[in-house]
């Protein structure tokens, strides 16, 4: 994999540039519709290349492990041949969804046990086999299993798991050079830079993982109950630390708003549920601010979901018709309400990259921010 950094804006740290991987080029600023399971939640491929225009998507490896199960992917080829996306693919390490099942999971230094949330078998995962489970999969890019922190974790906790994570670390990353990809085509490890709301630790974190000179890094352990404040603070120390010339990838983070000012701190690569999740619920995002469209107000508003959003959204349905299916819980309302946030996010951070090369990102996302933060 290679990173080419094109542009930084004038008086921010936005930067454009292109991510070259086994399974095409990716331009960044990008967002990553998350496909958990193999699949973005009611979205067909054609869709998301035609419509939504992603360039790239999210595998999850914890779940992908437990269903299809890592023999059938393999027997398929990998992921790319079997769910028919041609484009690049990222997978997760397995390690938030591990840490999420609390009670029903037990950690120690040799990896993780746990119970699977389908049928309550038990499993493990140890570094050495999340980067197994990945080479499985096949995606273009891999993350290093770690143990992600909460938020509101003391300090003494948080600096007991990074320890644990920077371990876990370099074991992935002896087991990664000892191993060989199974598809004829080379994958990339990002190591992650943990260390909760704590600078010294996430200073720490970011030496760290510096030393490897990995293809690109991750910065996860955020948007997990700290302040939005306490975020950018931790988003601007680790990349005063990372490398210039390597993208940065904020994992599962998040609003509209989020987006707009990690690019600003110098962030590449983003994921998140929300365009997906929220829109299933009927939260719509637009250039002009966000829409309940469960809202009797919209019930005979016959205009498109978002009046200026030519260039990303099918026109074909009006807000009414939209609220309608919504309410009537029709599958098709949650589809297209999908199709249209993911839409957006990737309009947005497209957006973002053609307004840096314009050295005009700076007055741009304060108009930005200014509507996004509107309740339509």
């Amino acid at each position: 994999m290679e990173y080419q950094l094109l542009h930084t804006s004038t008086n921010t740290k936005g930067r454009a540039g292109i991510l070259k991987t086994p399974h095409g080029e990716i331009e960044t600023p990008m967002f990553m519709p998350v496909g958990t399971a193999g699949s973005v939640k009611g979205v067909h491929v054609k869709e998301l290349k035609e419509d939504i225009k992603a360039q790239i998507i999210l595998g999850n490896t914890y779940h992908l492990y437990l269903r299809p199960g890592i023999e059938i992917i393999e027997k398929a080829g990998g992921l790319h041949k079997f769910n028919g996306w041609d484009k690049p693919i990222l997978t997760d390490s397995g390690g938030f969804q591990v840490f999420s099942l609390g009670d029903i999971r037990k950690l120690t230094e040799e990896g993780v046990k746990f119970q699977s949330h389908i049928d309550g078998s038990f499993h493990m995962f140890t570094p050495e086999n999340s980067i197994d489970i990945q080479r499985s999969i096949g995606a273009d890019i891999i993350m290093a299993f770690d143990e992600c922190t909460p938020g509101d974790a003391d300090f003494a906790y948080a600096k007991k798991s990074l320890d644990l994570t920077q371990k876990w670390l370099d074991r992935c990353i002896t087991h990664f050079a000892n191993t060989t990809p199974k598809y004829g085509y080379e994958q990339s490890l990002f190591p992650i830079v943990q260390g909760c709301v704590y600078p010294e630790l996430r200073k720490n974190a970011a030496n760290h993982v510096k030393q490897y000179q990995s293809d690109g890094y991750a910065i996860g352990g955020l948007a997990v109950g700290e302040e939005e404040t306490t975020m950018y603070e931790m988003i601007e120390v680790v990349n005063d630390i990372l490398p210039e010339d390597k993208p940065r990838y904020l994992m599962g983070v998040g609003t509209p708003i989020n987006i707009l000012e990690a690019i600003d701190r110098g962030v590449d690569m983003f994921d998140c549920v929300m365009p997906t999740r929220n829109g299933r619920n009927g939260m719509l995002f637009t250039k002009e601010g966000t829409i309940n469209i469960r809202n009797k107000k919209w019930e005979d508003d016959f205009t498109p979901v978002d009046p200026d959003g030519t260039s990303y959204v099918d026109h074909a349905y009006s807000r009414a018709y939209l609220r309608h299916l919504i309410i009537s819980k029709e599958m098709l309302g949650a589809q297209i309400a999908s199709i249209h946030n993911l839409a957006f996010y990737i309009w947005l951070t497209g957006e973002a990259r053609r307004q840096i090369l314009k050295n005009n990102y700076a007055s741009w996302k304060a108009k930005m921010v200014n509507r996004l933060n509107k309740k339509l």
